[in-house]
């Protein structure tokens, strides 16, 4: 099944480039249950191989991250909850997952978007959850274009930077994810002592 699907990618590669990433990045963060983070990294292993270049396939990864979170915000903004139960309710194990995400992002907001990246199903629809609940585009950009460019920087990497095995990438991209979510982490938490510090000198 993993052969095939290597074949299948490498096949699709060698016929429409960098549409592949593209395409399978935006269509999976509009909410469309594509592997777009599998093409991604199949990216970055193609790199390591000569086959693709390592920039334009992060910059591709990252306009097909923004564009399709951004497509997912107007669909849950236009669509509302007409479209979730019409749509997503209709398949279970979709609406299982989204319901987590959403959990997710009551929870956290803006940053769900940014880390979103990286948790499966999250990925798809943080954008469609913030454009149902009506969060300011411009903020929702914001976090959902840095987030894109950590996201395709970290996987395009992992591929490249594993690129002898394929399985060596799939075995080492779960640990570099884990290790770029505690890197997030840990400076969004400096991030927000420095703010309050700053705030209470001001304020001394």
């Amino acid at each position: 099944m993993a052969h095939t699907i290597l074949e299948t990618l490498a096949e699709f590669f060698s016929k429409y480039g960098y549409w592949v990433v593209f395409f399978g990045v935006m269509l999976e963060n509009a909410g469309i249950p594509v592997p777009g983070e599998t093409v991604l990294l199949f990216a970055g292993f193609l790199a390591y191989h000569g086959k693709v270049d390592i920039l334009p396939s992060i910059l591709v990864g990252i306009a097909g991250a923004t564009l399709g979170d951004s497509l997912g915000f107007l669909v849950g903004h236009l669509g509302g909850r007409r479209f979730v139960d019409r749509f997503i309710r209709k398949f279970p194990p979709i609406a299982k997952s989204f319901d987590r995400s959403q959990a997710l992002f009551l929870k956290y907001g803006q940053w769900a978007i940014f880390t979103g990246r990286f948790i499966t199903g999250l990925r798809m629809f943080a954008g469609v959850l913030a454009g149902l609940f009506r969060m300011p585009y411009r903020i929702f950009l914001l976090f959902n274009f840095t987030g894109a460019t950590v996201w395709a920087i970290a996987v395009v990497y992992v591929g490249f930077i594993f690129g002898n095995s394929w399985q060596r990438v799939q075995r080492h991209f779960v640990e570099v994810n884990e290790i770029v979510m505690a890197a997030v982490a840990l400076a969004v938490l400096m991030g927000v002592m420095v703010y309050y510090f700053r705030k209470r000198r001001r304020s001394a």
